[in-house]
């Protein structure tokens, strides 16, 4: 039996060994894992164990191997039924077909939105040149693509999940508290979503249909039922695709990245013709003094940075069905190139609109209700309905869906994960949130996305300087006491000191940014104005000194690496 598994598995794993109870032994270099039970001072027991598994399907991959891991074999694992279902499975190679231009048009999709139309206007309003804002938004998600990128390879090389991921980190029990985290936002920003792509069919109903009676507010909904039920009518659009599961929201952003990219062509072709070019929008000069640019730089560069600081965690959700890791980084790879596109095309067109109407419309669903005409308001009914699908299924419900099957996987499929994802967007009546406080909403959940920071610096430290790259997929799944994420009863201590200690300097900021503390030190304001950098990197750092001081229980079944 040994030498039949060292003849077909020779080339597995070369820089892998296995610790026992006692000091570390190192094997010869020309000793494969599938040798080292014999060598070892493991127990008989363990021998055994460490053999079957190495003749059954291998759960680590090689370091220096950049291809998908395959699947382990489950009915060989030691997995806990209460962290694992079919959703949380490490995908087969049979379901990794994203391919790059899919991941490309899944940013196609993303980008493509309401929000992402107002960043670069935003910052012009503010007194920067178009150049400086387009700049500082492209500059933001250049950035931003470092983390994307290395959070997204483990998903393609191991076909796990951001919960599974954050197991690691974390602690089999502890990574509820990201993946909690993460999905607290995604459910705001559903709901947000949601309202506004709602919004967007009530703007462009016909006039007379508006001015009945079934379009008054109501005080105890909060809204007209005309509004409320143009919001469930999106709701519903997008739980149709939803309940297709990924494979549904893969057809929606590949199919409908081709659309939104005429459309938005469509759209700025139409403006530059009615405005004669874009002088008015080429002749915008910056109204800030050098000092005056960079106060404004910072803070706008982490704003832009947060919005999407949480796709930034959560990607491997979808690079664990990508096919190889040159597809997920050339897909990618489009992210800073498609940002910069579309808020050149929304400052283009908006500054456009002082031109052509006399006044600066800024909301691309009133300047469609604006230009008017049945085609153009078809046209825009299928453009921004595309734009907040594509834009709200993949951001704001696949984190959220996931964390719930991660928190009881014996309760919860992705799909039920998602519907209730889609009752609490109701819930939280964005309607309500929007009307009363808007600025307070926008601010809070930039803020929290700004916060969410320090999980990227934990999990890309725990993968990369602590892990080597190297995960145990059958320690991720179980909840044995000795196993490598198994921690302190589930929990990575460290790992939760670190996130604490990195949150803990933005709060004066945060609470000052929404009114609730008047006044703050202006060490807390900068803080705070960076706070994805300085969240990022200190709860990196602070995580990676507290794991090399402290003593990390591992488990001598498993492998551990030279």
């Amino acid at each position: 039996m040994v030498s039949k598994c060292f003849q077909l598995r020779l080339h597995l794993h070369p820089h892998l060994s296995i610790s026992s109870d006692g000091p570390k032994q190192r094997a010869p270099r020309f000793l494969t894992p599938h040798l080292l039970p014999i060598a070892s001072t493991a127990t008989g027991y363990q021998r055994q164990l460490l053999l079957h598994r190495r003749c059954s399907s291998p759960v680590m991959a090689s370091r220096h191997d950049d291809r998908p891991s395959p699947q382990s074999s489950f009915k060989d694992l030691e997995q806990d039924g209460g962290l694992t279902n079919d959703d949380l499975k490490p995908t087969t190679p049979q379901q990794r077909t994203f391919s790059g231009w899919e991941m490309a048009s899944l940013w196609v999709g993303l980008v493509v939105g309401v929000p992402s139309y107002y960043l670069a206007g935003s910052l012009v309003d503010l007194g920067m040149a178009w150049w400086q804002g387009i700049a500082t938004v492209v500059a933001a998600n250049i950035i931003l693509l470092l983390p994307l990128v290395l959070t997204g390879h483990p998903g393609t090389r191991y076909g796990i999940s951001f919960p599974v991921l954050a197991r690691s980190a974390f602690g089999i029990r502890g990574a509820h508290i990201p993946t909690l985290l993460r999905a607290l936002v995604g459910c705001g920003w559903f709901g947000i979503e949601t309202w506004i792509g709602g919004e967007a069919i009530f703007l462009l109903l016909p006039s007379p249909l508006k001015q009945t009676s079934f379009a008054h507010s109501l005080p105890w909904l909060g809204t007209s039922p005309l509004e409320f039920s143009c919001f469930i009518a999106f709701w519903l659009a997008q739980m149709a695709i939803i309940w297709k599961g990924i494979d549904g929201i893969r057809d929606l952003e590949k199919y409908s990245a081709p659309i939104l990219i005429l459309l938005t062509s469509c759209l700025v072709g139409w403006a530059y013709i009615r405005a004669g070019g874009f002088g008015h929008m080429l002749s915008l000069s910056s109204r800030l003094s050098s000092s005056q640019f960079w106060s404004l730089f910072f803070p706008s560069l982490t704003a832009n940075i947060s919005f999407w600081a949480t796709l930034a965690l959560n990607i491997p959700d979808f690079t664990r069905y990508t096919k190889t890791q040159k597809a997920q980084i050339l897909g990618q790879a489009g992210l800073p190139i498609f940002m910069g596109a579309f808020t050149f095309v929304g400052l283009a067109v908006t500054s456009s609109t002082k031109v052509i109407f006399g006044e600066i419309i800024s909301n691309p669903i009133q300047l469609l209700g604006k230009i008017g005409g049945f085609v153009t308001m078809i046209l825009a009914i299928v453009g921004i309905s595309l734009a907040t699908l594509t834009t709200n299924i993949a951001a704001n419900v696949v984190a959220p869906a996931n964390a719930l099957v991660n928190l009881s996987p014996s309760k919860f499929t992705f799909r039920r994960g998602a519907l209730l994802t889609a009752l609490l967007g109701i819930a939280c009546q964005p309607w309500r949130l929007l009307k009363s406080s808007e600025s307070f909403i926008y601010t809070w959940l930039v803020g929290y996305s700004a916060l969410l920071g320090p999980i990227g610096g934990i999990v890309l430290t725990d993968y990369y300087l602590l892990r080597h790259t190297n995960l145990d997929i059958n320690a991720l799944y179980s909840t044995n006491p000795r196993g490598s994420y198994y921690y302190s009863g589930g929990y990575n201590l460290a790992a939760i000191a670190a996130l604490v200690i990195g949150i803990l300097p933005v709060i004066p900021g945060f609470l000052h940014k929404v009114g609730i503390v008047t006044s703050i030190s202006d060490l807390f304001v900068v803080i705070y104005n960076n706070a994805w950098f300085i969240s990022f990197f200190s709860s990196g750092t602070i995580f990676w000194i507290l794991s090399k001081k402290g003593s990390t229980p591992k488990d001598p079944l498993l492998p551990a690496e030279l």
